[in-house]
């Protein structure tokens, strides 16, 4: 459950008192083409600018893999059962999933899970509705857990909720699946893991999990679904500050620095920047009544390359993974992080060995400066370096693969003594390079966020807010940008909130033959931009 950012810890306050009068969120379209001079009951439906999932001319079979009312925290159990007529289980093209949901009413954005044979396929947030209420649909490739869904398999879906006479809005969705078949005559090799072990439940940080990987091992991943939530200072982690600078959310010596970590039996295996993500209550949620920020409905993790360790990993025994989030202060909690280990074997081979031949690995450096005043200021740097090649004997001969990345953080933030304004700027990089017998790949990660938050003497609320997720995947391109202007009065009922906000977002991408370029905009809750290039 989110509420208003804690660098807004008195419009926090005055915000739940209200909360009981207010319905945020979107709903149906108004047929009136003229933008209103204000916020209304009747929004647009959540809308995203990320692309459609390309999926393949060939026959399809879908499948309902859960249904359910949400309105506690009972997760949903059924069971799962692969489609026939689509051709052979675990062989298909493409797999996809789709959630449809509608909320109304009154409700916070919550956080879910859905699970399938223990294996976490999906990580997601929702929209705040509005009163009549809103619609909205996520899709996700899930074609990487074809082996998973190729046997019936147990289903396990939370969406945490709490409904009384204050939250009123209960979260009634579908998950279903659909399978592609194989284009006829071609019989291309899946890339999909041979195994995908889960570590965790649902909704759990991954601490001392036993893992035992098939002996014929020859590349290792760990995705980790890693969020900061539950309304505390850990959700908005970017904002927290050093113990000496008088802030309402204080974290350790560390201040902001957040790193999620991958460990093997004691020793670093991996290491990677958290996105900063801005959930659908965070800093105002008239900033997302119709445009989520990048990756608030469908979460992605944070991947690992464990490749190098096979070798150990090979030994048939048992080995210790833990996922850690560096900077957390000690007792403190609020992050999440269910883990996957996707394992891809040696068909023709059952003992694959090696060993880790280098190491490189230095505590993080990271520095932060503090300046009192009457604008307090905190910057923080941050930056840390793990490189780690391995070799692997397999039937096609040995394999040495290296993987190298860096990650750096660099966050401003200045505020003055009331909070009344309050502006973070943060900057995190994340670049990796694994080489593989001579083969690179490159996977260079960039996200940006600035958010500038006042209160005005009419206890207005207004937030400025820029979000950016960009990537540069082997020879694809992506850039993911949002922007948003919101300003509504505190401490009032809904009707007296005179609310205004205009929002964007654009997302581009290019890849070899293909090139994409989608823009949205809204006003006041209607959309009026849609531009596809």
């Amino acid at each position: 459950m989110t509420r208003p950012a804690p660098p807004l810890r008195r419009a926090a306050a005055m915000l739940t008192a209200a909360l009981a009068s207010l319905a945020l969120g979107a709903g149906t379209a108004s047929a009136d083409p003229t933008v209103p001079v204000e916020f209304g009951t009747d929004y647009h439906d959540p809308v995203t600018a990320a692309p459609p999932i390309s999926t393949p001319h060939t026959k399809s079979c879908s499948v309902t893999v859960a249904e359910a009312r949400f309105k506690d925290f009972t997760p949903y159990t059924g069971t799962y059962t692969p489609p026939t007529g689509c051709g052979t289980p675990g062989r298909w093209s493409k797999v996809v999933l789709r959630m449809d949901g509608s909320v109304k009413g009154r409700q916070y954005d919550r956080l879910g899970y859905l699970d399938i044979g223990g294996v976490q396929v999906f990580r997601t947030s929702t929209p705040e509705p509005s009163q009549d209420g809103i619609d909205w649909s996520v899709e996700k490739d899930v074609t990487e857990y074809e082996k998973t869904l190729s046997g019936t398999q147990p289903v396990d879906m939370l969406i945490g909720n709490v409904v009384n006479d204050t939250y009123t809005g209960i979260l009634d969705v579908k998950v279903t699946l659909t399978f592609y078949a194989p284009e006829p005559g071609h019989r291309t090799a899946s890339a999909a893991p041979d195994q995908v072990i889960p570590l965790s439940d649902g909704n759990s940080v991954t601490t001392g999990a036993s893992l035992t990987t098939p002996r014929n091992s020859e590349r290792i991943l760990a995705e980790v679904y890693a969020t900061g939530s539950g309304g505390g200072c850990e959700e908005f982690w970017y904002s927290a500050t050093t113990p000496k600078a008088s802030y309402s959310c204080q974290g350790g010596d560390d201040g902001p620095y957040r790193e999620v970590r991958v460990s093997v039996d004691g020793q670093v295996a991996g290491i990677a920047s958290p996105y900063p993500n801005v959930w659908t209550g965070g800093w105002s949620p008239y900033l997302w009544s119709v445009i989520p920020s990048p990756t608030a409905f469908d979460v992605r993790p944070l991947t690992f390359d464990l490749t190098p360790f096979a070798g150990l990993l090979n030994d048939g025994k048992a080995h210790t993974v833990d996922v850690t989030v560096v900077g957390v202060p000690a007792g403190q909690s609020g992050w999440s992080a269910p883990t996957n280990i996707l394992v891809w074997q040696d068909a023709h081979r059952s003992v694959v060995t090696g060993a880790v031949t280098s190491y490189e690995k230095t505590d993080p450096a990271i520095g932060n400066t503090f300046t009192d005043g009457s604008l307090r200021h905190l910057v923080t740097d941050g930056r840390d370096r793990l490189k780690v090649t391995g070799y692997l004997d397999t039937s096609h001969g040995r394999v040495t693969t290296t993987v190298a990345r860096t990650l750096t953080t660099a966050i401003d933030h200045r505020w003055t003594p009331d909070e009344n304004t309050d502006n973070l700027t943060g900057g995190w990089t994340d670049h990796q390079v694994v080489v593989s017998n001579g083969h690179v790949t490159r996977t260079d990660r960039d996200y940006a966020l600035d958010g500038r938050a006042t209160i005005d003497s009419a206890n207005r609320l207004r937030v400025v807010m820029s979000l950016a997720d960009r990537a540069r995947l082997g020879a694809t391109r992506v850039d993911d940008t949002y922007h948003g202007d919101a300003t509504f009065t505190l401490g009032v009922a809904r009707e007296d909130r005179h609310a205004v906000a205009t929002t964007s977002e654009r997302y581009r991408l290019s890849a070899p033959g293909r090139h994409y370029d989608h823009t949205l905009a809204t006003e006041q809750g209607v959309l009026t931009k849609d531009v596809l290039r």
